[in-house]
């Protein structure tokens, strides 16, 4: 397409895009097919053509001064938010908050004491614990060291009167068997002295097992048995220690205490955020690349970092970039519309930004070639 003006010279750099998109590209572009010249006459007195060539060729400028502001390439840049990394610090349980010692915008270090939780209850647990420990621990020893030899005598002295005592019933028993035979005795008789001579006999198995159970010690899986009833009593009881120490919440690492959800008298449920900590050496810029963009922009490339308010920009470096898509699912978008897809991305400033708070909108400019739609 091309735009004639007054002389014999012909301008053809006119954006496709432009023609369709603004309205006066189309209506210069129109009345471009003929020379200004001519127009003129057809339209205008012969004494006012100069002064309509003179507007033409005005006119004409002025429609190239936009057509090449389009088609220049467009900054890569995108939008977001100054950012820092951030840790949270959990109930270890559901316990009462009894002392809060810092602030909120107050700098903690590593280890400082930021609250301390009711510990009445763990310690309790704690003695419990510690008190089954001792139990199991005895026990164990009294396993291994065996029967005392004051109760293997006890033993042999229960078989020796269980032995006395079955031979004066089968003793008896014999009797009254001979004079039943004589019918001297009823038969019920012979009957009873019968089962109390199986009884005393019966007795004396019994008491030969538990002294031949003492001779021999005690056995191996008993002592297995406790061992493990001793190790699981005092896996219970350091639990429970390392719960008492987490009930004073000290700071993990070196950070700023952005927030307390809770407050004093407070109880927060197991696993609640009782403080949020903003943590690492420097901020970073969390922003949305947009898909025409992204091909161009990878990790580790350079950035710069324009915030409002201040006019030195800021250096980083492209440390992470989200592989699926924010916002519209990409299933859904078809032609122009994959230009609505933003990739989240971190840019890692440098520690010129150290004393930048968390949330300042700032602007992503990214160094290299123009993007896609440029190309094209």
């Amino acid at each position: 397409m091309l735009i004639r003006g007054p002389g014999p010279a012909t301008i053809s750099c006119i954006d496709s895009r432009f023609t369709k998109r603004n309205g006066f590209g189309v209506f210069w572009a129109n009345i471009g097919v003929e020379p200004i010249d001519q127009l003129n006459s057809h339209l205008f007195p012969v004494r006012n053509r100069l002064f309509i060539s003179r507007l033409g060729a005005t006119l004409i400028a002025m429609v190239l001064l936009v057509l090449l502001g389009s088609c220049t390439a467009k900054p890569r840049q995108t939008l977001g938010t100054l950012e820092w990394d951030r840790i949270a610090l959990p109930a270890p349980a559901a316990e009462k908050i009894v002392d809060i010692r810092v602030r909120e915008g107050e700098r903690l270090s590593a280890g400082q004491v930021v609250m301390q939780l009711d510990d009445r209850n763990t310690r309790a647990q704690l003695a419990a614990t510690e008190a089954e420990v001792t139990r199991l621990a005895a026990l164990l020893e009294e396993l291994r060291n065996g029967p005392r030899s004051e109760e293997i005598q006890r033993a042999e002295a229960s078989l020796a009167a269980a032995r006395a005592e079955a031979e004066d019933a089968r003793r008896n028993y014999q009797r009254l068997k001979e004079l039943g035979a004589k019918d001297y005795v009823s038969q019920s008789d012979i009957d009873r002295a019968k089962a109390s001579a199986d009884a005393a006999a019966a007795q004396v198995d019994l008491t030969r097992a538990a002294l031949l159970e003492l001779q021999r010690g005690t056995r191996s899986e008993e002592i297995a048995q406790a061992e493990a009833a001793l190790a699981q009593a005092r896996a219970q009881a350091e639990a429970q220690s390392v719960l008492l120490q987490k009930l004073t919440v000290q700071a993990p690492r070196n950070g700023l205490l952005d927030s307390l959800p809770f407050k004093l008298g407070d109880e927060a449920p197991v696993g609640g955020p009782l403080a949020i900590m903003l943590v690492g050496d420097t901020p970073y810029a969390r922003v949305y690349i947009p898909q025409p963009l992204r091909p161009g922009v990878q990790v580790g490339d350079q950035a710069q970092i324009f915030i409002e308010g201040i006019a030195q920009p800021f250096g980083g470096r492209v440390r992470m970039i989200r592989s699926e898509p924010s916002f519209t699912p990409y299933y859904a978008l078809i032609g122009d519309d994959v230009a609505r897809l933003s990739y989240l991305a971190e840019i890692q400033l440098g520690e010129d930004a150290v004393d930048l708070p968390a949330g300042l909108p700032l602007r992503a400019e990214f160094a290299g070639a123009g993007n896609s739609s440029d190309a094209r």
